[in-house]
């Protein structure tokens, strides 16, 4: 016999009783006449005794029945309602969201306009982890991710908020000791500065050209780091090149601080993704925060 108890059973008996007929349990709870009535045998052989006496009339309790009937019910009822308080989280957003983001793009896009997320979903309430390590989702429990990446983790539901464009970036000092460089290639032997997640499998920096050609460069600098914003003081000392994000680079390219190179030049288009593990029954807390960020970013 399974230790699992038999909640079906317990069910079908209350609405039985409650009902004061199979008949009448069955049109309450949308299924046969047959099913019901082989649910309470399937329970009264499993306690060992009989729950009902019937007559091609009526059922009446028996004694064994009396004693067990009340807390069948409040199974039921207890059943019921933790089933109707999870519609209702899933039809209306509420509850706490736990999500990973990357720090500086965290910082910079995602802080900035959480404030008015909360103020549209009073109920929501966001658990916000700032961190360039790609988390296990299900394993940490995680409700999502946000990822920059080339492509999302095929392992995981992903969409797409916004295209993201990263640039090769030097200091004007940086360029006036080692020239402008042509292409990729003549960055093999520069202080490249690294950054440890663009890519899961190691930091190769890969370009194609107009022509369709491709090149690749494994950066060798003297710093790696695991954020893409603690290459800019580095960048800016003119002490090598780095591969930036837009959103980091733009302010400093503006004022001049540092030069976009290699124009000619293309990285692999990267996205910021929203990473869920399924998207089978996602609440709808879930879902409101990924059309929000989908819409303001």
């Amino acid at each position: 016999m399974s230790r699992l108890p038999d909640f079906e059973g317990l069910a079908m008996f209350a609405k039985t009783v409650e009902e004061r007929s199979f008949a009448a349990a069955a049109r309450s709870l949308g299924v046969s006449v047959a099913t019901v009535s082989r649910a309470v045998i399937r329970l009264e052989e499993r306690l060992g005794a009989r729950l009902l006496n019937r007559t091609s009339r009526q059922l009446a309790l028996t004694e064994f029945g009396l004693t067990i009937a009340e807390s069948a019910g409040r199974i039921y009822r207890d059943a019921e309602s933790v089933e109707d308080s999870a519609r209702e989280l899933s039809a209306h957003p509420r509850g706490v969201i736990r999500i990973s983001v990357p720090m500086s793009f965290g910082l910079r896009c995602v802080a900035p306009i959480l404030p008015e997320f909360l103020r549209v979903f009073p109920q929501v309430s966001i658990d916000l982890h700032l961190s360039d390590v790609f988390v296990d989702l299900v394993g940490q429990g995680f409700d999502a991710a946000l990822r920059i990446a080339v492509l999302p983790d095929s392992a995981f539901v992903a969409r797409q908020l916004c295209p993201l464009s990263r640039c090769i970036v030097a200091a004007p000092g940086y360029l006036q000791q080692h020239g402008m460089p042509r292409r990729p290639r003549d960055l093999i032997c520069g202080d490249c500065l690294s950054y440890s997640y663009y890519n899961r499998n190691g930091d190769i920096w890969r370009f194609i050209n107009n022509a369709g050609d491709e090149e690749t460069v494994a950066p060798a600098g003297r710093l790696r780091t695991t954020n893409a914003e603690s290459l800019v003081s580095t960048a800016l000392a003119g002490l090598g090149v780095a591969q930036l994000p837009e959103f980091i680079a733009r302010e400093y390219v503006q004022d001049g601080c540092l030069k976009i190179i290699l124009n000619d030049w293309a990285l692999p288009k990267s996205g910021v993704y929203f990473i869920t593990p399924s998207a089978r029954a996602r609440p709808a807390k879930i879902e409101a925060l990924a059309d929000f960020l989908a819409d303001h970013l």
